[in-house]
């Protein structure tokens, strides 16, 4: 008989800017913080996690050769716990939980930490595909790829236009949304509500040594963003409706939960944050790319036997403004529950770390909040899409 699947604990770091605050940090050891805080918030002996599944995207450089198996040698955890590292694209955490979830479920393990870490700084962005290009591709396009999708171009910053259009989201429209998500970000950080998610760290100079200066508040958060200071960035390509204000910011970060079965939370004897209810995941065109959230969500929904009503709270990850806008369209949604501390336009998107740091952001909120179901997705390079959707314990 298939177990539930529950989450003990969740933890994140601050997220920092490109060459900010988390730059002096390796991303071995940055992902390393967040296993030790999660085996102290499950008071758990680190001896009893039986793996680490790590997300990451740009596997390349320090983020190189298994870096989950790196963390946990870095870390306090004991080197019998083995570590694997996956990509899914910007979904890598959330489909690390996803294994994690369907090991406890499967009865195969009973303590399982899922994670992300991405130094966009260290590791930037499209480094692994720094390769001769073809046809202007971002990456390298197989013969047969090419066979079935024509000339049309894979790129994310066409599909997030692609998006806006369908969608008929004028220019000003995400403007005015990436406006909200600095201000809802700017409140939550003031009330304190992201400090019992975030792990502080030191920082450290370009040399690894300590500062004296302790991070604990996300970096690109901009308080004194105005809707006219948005509306002027330069955009992205010529004729089109986004600028960098209304896109995700790069980030560097790290974060992770702990999940584990019902003979697991015996062991520990903890309570849990929250049970698992529904995982899935889906291909999608992979042209326009970025609104695979949208099906993935109505057929999760459905499998779920759920309407979006029954939904408290949603993480819909910021990659651009017109996917949450286009999401919200599409569903019916209640733009009161979307993202309601703000999302990775102000946040940041540290890619592979994006999936559990979303998640910890929603359990927080779902619990400050009195909330019973949260719901998460995000959308993912190559048109894929997950969805989790919990509910609060």
């Amino acid at each position: 008989m298939a177990q539930e699947a529950y989450i003990v604990a969740a933890a994140r770091t601050a997220g920092g800017r490109r060459g900010g605050k988390l730059s002096g940090w390796h991303p071995v050891e940055l992902a390393a913080q967040v296993l030790n805080a999660l085996v102290e918030r499950a008071d758990c002996d680190p001896a009893l996690v039986e793996d680490v599944i790590m997300g990451c995207v740009s596997q390349v450089g320090e983020q190189s050769t298994n870096v989950a198996r790196n963390a946990v040698l870095a870390s306090r955890l004991p080197e019998s716990v083995p570590g694997t590292s996956l990509d899914r694209q910007c979904g890598s955490s959330q489909q690390a939980l996803h294994f994690a979830a369907q090991a406890v479920m499967s009865g195969t393990q009973d303590v399982v930490i899922a994670a992300g870490v991405e130094s966009m700084t260290r590791v930037p962005m499209f480094t692994p595909s720094a390769l001769p290009q073809k046809n202007g591709m971002g990456f390298y396009m197989s013969p047969e790829i090419r066979k079935r999708y024509g000339d049309r171009d894979f790129s994310q910053f066409v599909g997030a236009e692609m998006i806006a259009t369908k969608y008929g989201l004028k220019k000003e429209t995400l403007d005015r949304y990436a406006l909200r998500s600095h201000q809802l970000a700017a409140r939550a950080a003031s009330e304190g509500r992201f400090d019992a998610e975030i792990v502080p760290l030191r920082v450290r100079d370009s040399n690894g040594a300590e500062t004296g200066e302790v991070h604990k508040r996300d970096e690109g958060i901009r308080a004194d963003a105005s809707f006219e200071g948005i509306a002027g960035v330069k955009l992205l390509q010529e004729g089109g409706r986004i600028s960098a204000a209304s896109a995700s910011q790069i980030c560097d970060g790290a974060s992770g939960v702990m999940v584990v079965s019902e003979r697991g939370l015996k062991r520990l004897g903890v309570k849990p944050l929250a049970r698992i209810h529904h995982m899935s995941v889906i291909g999608h065109d992979p042209v326009i790319m970025l609104e695979a959230p949208i099906p993935a969500t109505q057929r999760a929904l459905e499998k779920a036997g759920m309407n979006i009503a029954d939904i408290d709270l949603y993480e819909v990850n910021e990659a651009f403004a017109p996917v949450p806008l286009a999401w919200l369209q599409a569903l019916g949604a209640d733009a009161e529950r979307l993202n309601v501390n703000g999302g990775a336009i102000a946040l940041g998107h540290p890619l592979g770390a994006s999936g559990t740091k979303l998640m910890t952001t929603l359990l927080y909120a779902l619990q400050q909040r009195g909330g019973r179901y949260g719901l998460q997705t995000m959308c993912e390079g190559g048109g894929m899409a997950n969805v989790t959707i919990v509910e609060r314990l």
